[in-house]
């Protein structure tokens, strides 16, 4: 399998298959969300848009970075969104890295959005499809976020089907400069325990996949077959 790594900017034609990854919160917080029984997640290109979609949609719940806003339900946080029952419901969210990076290839066939809580069911869905040529999207600090970088390596190593410990690959999210900055507060709108639960490895049994609905991007939950299934006896 052919991979390369990039950030937001740096993207210069339609990858054929798109792995977004933002692992400090965006995309833990999507997969949260989808465990809290989220529906769906619409992709807001800017805070306005996503104030638009709430006030259009006042059962929506609206989320985004930093401290709580007027019009938005919650703020970007894990920690924060497990205690919230989404059951069945439509979240909106707008971040600073990684809606931008899942809007960024929207026109691509396949766009995986991905962290850490969901890297193994993202490696066996780009298994089972077969995929020659990945694009990670490293979304935070320019494409340099160590974070998200090592999420992506680790990623894609699993996809070729390599026995790889997570362990280095952990450490160095865990040392990011995210990491540094959720832990002493430095970012707003943070629970303690989100620097934890950014780095719970497969938390989560399901992908998740963006697809234009419209004009809309929309994330949802894609279950993926163990590897028992995928390799019967």
């Amino acid at each position: 399998m052919d991979t390369r790594f990039l950030g937001i900017a740096d993207l210069v034609e339609v990858p054929s298959v798109a792995v977004v990854v933002d692992v400090m919160r965006a995309f833990t917080v999507a997969a949260w969300a989808f465990a809290q029984g989220a529906d769906r997640i619409v992709l807001a290109e800017s805070l306005d848009e996503a104030l638009a979609l709430k006030a259009r949609h006042p059962d929506w719940v609206a989320l985004k970075d930093g401290p709580p806003a007027p019009g938005f339900d919650t703020v970007n946080s894990p920690g924060l969104l497990r205690s919230i029952d989404l059951g069945g419901r439509t979240v909106v969210q707008k971040t600073t890295a990684g809606t931008v990076g899942a809007l960024a290839v929207k026109d691509a066939p396949l766009v995986l959005c991905a962290g850490f809580v969901v890297a193994e069911a993202t490696a066996r869905l780009l298994r089972a499809r077969e995929s020659d040529s990945v694009t990670f999207v490293v979304t935070g600090e320019g494409g340099r976020a160590e974070e998200d970088l090592a999420c992506a390596q680790y990623i894609a190593r699993r996809a070729t089907g390599t026995g790889t410990d997570a362990a280095e690959f952990l450490r160095r999210a865990a040392e990011s400069r995210a990491a540094t900055e959720l832990a002493e507060g430095v970012r707003q709108g943070v629970h303690p325990d989100d620097v934890a639960l950014c780095l719970e490895l497969d938390r989560f049994p399901f992908a998740m996949v963006a697809t234009l609905d419209g004009s809309l991007m929309v994330l949802r939950p894609c279950a993926v077959t163990s590897p028992t299934d995928e390799n019967p006896v």
